[in-house]
């Protein structure tokens, strides 16, 4: 059998219908909403600057410390309890946008880019019902914001941020291994103290890898917020080694030194000065300008490189 142009473009435009014999507009116009339970959905922010902390010794770079924003709860569940600023997605708006409304709307922040990081889905998350939650995070100049709480928050702090592992065991099994850390979270500012203690498993089977996070002691942080920080931590130690997301802690001009100082609060570690310059050499611009303080050699100012993707 041989088809004309005609009877393909018929064929082709003749609309598809299902099993019950219905077109696609038939089906939405009798589809039951209700036949499944929906979930509630939030967004929580995890927004981390770095800042400098007293120094005595004037001759020596004020010390730095990673700090992440919490806000204190003024309503139930785990009224006075410390939470990340976040809240529920209204049905006709962008979970980006539900995030920028709530942090204004709780910290008074605004402005600032945020960064999708991981959509937390566990049943029991939240007991006033089941809440799927996507979290965004962002690294900000702390200096430049105007902070304060909200109307959905009795406080909004910033608190500085530690993290050390407790304990580790590796077991053998038929198919690979099973691996558990214990690690303890405290987020601490001059009016409280905060700690969590959270378990991470990996198991690894057919080399097929999953990671479960599990809250051992929740402290007074609310909900499941203390593993959601302590994952965001992970990932941002990860992305600091091959993104430019330091930069977004830095003002306009700084030297290597104060870039390397931000490098290692978050990393939690020393780095050697040569390897970590010789990292850095394509992200960074040198500048004719210098910094002079007092009980300082002049130290020349550098500049970030939009371009060093580019180059790499």
């Amino acid at each position: 059998m041989i088809f004309s142009r005609g009877d393909f473009i018929s064929m082709t435009d003749k609309p598809l219908v299902n099993k019950r014999g219905q077109t696609e507009q038939e089906y939405l116009r009798t589809y039951d909403a209700s036949q499944f339970e929906r979930p509630s959905v939030t967004v929580d922010m995890l927004i981390f600057t770095v800042v400098d902390e007293q120094e005595e010794n004037y001759r020596k770079l004020s010390p730095k410390s990673l700090q992440i924003l919490l806000v204190k709860r003024g309503e139930h569940p785990f009224l006075g309890q410390w939470a990340l600023p976040g809240g529920f997605v209204s049905p006709r708006e962008s979970l980006e946008d539900a995030a920028k409304r709530e942090l204004f709307t709780e910290t008074n922040i605004q402005n600032i880019y945020l960064e999708q990081l991981y959509t937390w889905g566990d049943v029991g998350r939240d007991p006033r019902m089941r809440v799927i939650s996507t979290s965004y995070m962002a690294l900000v100049d702390s200096s430049t914001l105007s902070l304060q709480a909200g109307d959905d928050a009795d406080e909004a702090e910033w608190f500085r941020i530690e993290d050390k592992w407790l304990k580790e065991t590796k077991t053998a099994t038929e198919n690979g291994t099973v691996t558990e850390k214990w690690l303890e979270l405290r987020l601490v500012n001059a009016k409280e103290e905060l700690s969590a203690t959270i378990k991470i498993t990996k198991t690894i089977a057919n080399r097929i890898v999953q990671v479960k996070r599990e809250i051992v002691d929740a402290g007074n942080i609310a909900f499941d917020h203390a593993k959601l920080i302590q994952y965001a931590l992970e990932r941002l130690r990860g992305k600091i080694e091959y993104t430019d997301i330091a930069f977004a802690l830095m003002p306009e001009l700084f030297t290597l030194s104060e870039l390397q100082q931000v490098y290692e609060v978050i990393l939690g570690k020393e780095l050697l000065a040569a390897a970590f310059r010789r990292k850095v050499a394509d992200k960074v611009l040198e500048t004719n300008q210098y910094r002079k303080h007092a009980g300082h050699r002049p130290s020349k100012y550098y500049r970030f490189n939009p371009e060093w993707m580019e180059q790499s």
